[in-house]
């Protein structure tokens, strides 16, 4: 799996960032379990949200606020982290993971 991390280097005439090229770190290990899949507003009937949880070993240390994740094999697709994951305590997590993260993406 691939994090890919946002980057700015500049703004626009707004003051706001302007996105650059993200940054890619590759993550293995992560444990993937399939969340829900919703089907959108009757404006869109093709449309489709999935969501997963991805359980991130405690070997990542890395902010994951405002990122995407890129994953291969059944579940391919790039998806959107939600919100501001934060792991739980070493001391309650005896296995190697120990920060579960939300992601999604919608299709149609």
């Amino acid at each position: 799996m691939t994090v890919l991390t946002p980057t700015s280097s500049e703004t626009d005439r707004f003051g706001e960032p302007i996105p650059g090229t993200p940054t890619e770190t590759v993550v293995d290990n992560v444990l993937v379990a399939p969340g829900s899949t919703a089907d959108l507003e009757a404006s869109r009937p093709d449309g489709v949200t999935v969501a997963l949880t991805l359980h991130f070993p405690k070997t990542f240390t890395g902010d994951l606020r405002g990122c995407s994740v890129v994953l291969t094999g059944q579940h391919a697709g790039t998806y959107r982290v939600i919100g501001e994951p934060k792991p739980y305590m070493d001391v309650n997590t005896p296995t190697d993971w120990h920060m579960p993260v939300e992601v999604e993406v919608c299709y149609g």
